[in-house]
């Protein structure tokens, strides 16, 4: 999946035209992201950005071609300065992630 992700002509032959449009449109989305927050809901638009539960808590997930979600692990966490966090905090505190996968996460 790596490969296909840093190469567009790759990604197409893998996961299509239409899919490849919306990977690169949410990769390009999270790299120019200072936080996580960026994508914090409501506000979070298109994307629907939001974290998993359950077997996948941990992970967040962003909407692409339905069904199908990118799915990112958290790599870096700002350490807050009084050591608690709400929610959103804890969203500005991401600068750091890591792809894990694409999926169905509802099959």
């Amino acid at each position: 999946m790596r490969a296909a992700l840093e190469d567009e002509a790759l990604c197409r032959r893998r996961y299509g035209m239409e899919m490849t449009k919306k990977l690169m449109l949410r990769l390009a989305s999270l790299r120019a992201a200072e936080t996580l927050a960026d994508f914090w809901p409501p506000a979070s638009g298109p994307e629907r950005c939001h974290e998993l539960k359950g077997d996948l808590a941990g992970t967040f997930s962003i909407d692409l071609k339905q069904p199908y979600r990118l799915l990112f692990k958290v790599t870096e966490v700002k350490e807050p300065s009084n050591g608690e966090m709400d929610q959103r905090e804890r969203w500005q505190a991401i600068t750091s992630i890591e792809i894990s996968e694409i999926e169905d996460t509802h099959g």
